[in-house]
């Protein structure tokens, strides 16, 4: 586990690379089934990259767990959300009893829901006067996310849980892509024009306060940040390095890996994003990251729903590459 940001950065710069021959191997076996070339489009780029992943062994998505961070924010204190901050802990109790939204999905896609509550009864700082976490609680909470990968996992889904973490997420992709036209704030849970205003001062103290500091990803994420983000991103490592993809989950989520692509435009090969929320801000940051949305049903949720909900597509893309008769096999003319 590190022990400090310098060891964070050198977990996100050493990182395992996919695996060609089973990339190969999959490409070939996907032009011999019976479909005319690139027919199942973007399934089929889903199951070659399982296959790369998870070389050796075949591709499969029979264990998968979906990671959900849930911390506080001070930043929350300027009424930048629509709900007050207890809704966090009283959230993470819905998880535990069952009732909320992503428990319902997990049931339906067959994934395990693992739900770690971080510090909720010690908020952050309110990053606009002073850094959101010291080094200690960044580094803290990245182990946390880290350790919970479990290396038996075929497929990993990550999302979160914050009052406020909307704002968070914006503030850290301003600080690590800096500003673009329209901004990177939006409704969140739902905030009126002026809660809206409130977000966008949030934002600009920010930069106030910590001017080209916010130029490094990594000390972005520990002074504009937020503990679950950071878990977030640890877990995204831990998946790497155990060789095991990733989905993305929404603004949030994806705002929490913003920093590894920035320290290393590689670490983030095993994520595909899940799908593009309603805040406006996701549509901008995927451009950044490269990466096209599997789904696009203006979800706006978080908890990891829209990961959860593409664990559907997953397994039916490897269905299909595994189960599919081969021109051959079926006796069907290829020419």
């Amino acid at each position: 586990m590190p022990r400090t940001i310098a060891d964070l950065r050198a977990l996100v710069r050493d990182l395992p690379e996919p695996d060609a021959d089973a990339i190969a191997a999959a490409r070939a076996r996907d032009g011999e089934l019976t479909k005319p070339p690139g027919s199942l489009g973007r399934l089929e780029d889903i199951a070659v990259w399982m296959a790369g992943w998870q070389a050796p062994r075949p591709p499969r998505a029979e264990n998968v767990s979906v990671l959900i961070f849930a911390g506080n924010h001070g930043v929350a204190a300027r009424g930048v959300s629509a709900y007050p901050a207890t809704v966090t802990a009283q959230m993470v109790g819905n998880f535990a009893n069952g009732g909320a939204a992503i428990n319902q999905i997990c049931r339906a896609v067959g994934a395990k829901l693992d739900v770690q509550p971080l510090s909720l009864d010690q908020p952050t700082a309110d990053f606009t006067v002073a850094p959101a976490m010291d080094e200690a609680e960044v580094v803290d909470a990245f182990s946390t996310g880290l350790g919970k990968v479990e290396p038996q996992a075929d497929l990993i889904c990550v999302g979160e849980m914050g009052i406020g973490n909307t704002t968070a997420a914006a503030a850290l992709c301003q600080a690590v892509f800096g500003d673009i036209d329209g901004g990177w704030v939006g409704p969140g849970t739902g905030v009126d024009a002026a809660g809206l205003e409130r977000k966008e001062q949030a934002l600009t103290a920010a930069a106030a306060t910590h001017g080209t500091a916010l130029r490094d990803g990594v000390e972005a994420m520990r002074r504009v940040g937020g503990r679950e983000l950071a878990a977030v991103a640890g877990a995204v490592i831990g998946a790497r390095r155990a060789r095991i993809p990733v989905l993305l989950d929404g603004f949030v989520a994806c705002a929490a890996v913003a920093p590894l692509h920035a320290l290393n435009p590689l670490a983030l090969d095993h994520c595909l994003a899940a799908h593009c929320s309603a805040e406006p801000g996701h549509r901008r940051l995927l451009e950044k990251l490269g990466k096209a949305p599997l789904l696009d049903l203006d979800l706006r949720l978080g908890e990891g729903s829209g990961a959860a909900l593409a664990v559907a597509l997953v397994k039916a893309a490897l269905a299909v590459h595994t189960g599919m008769a081969t021109f051959a096999e079926a006796g069907v003319s290829d020419a």
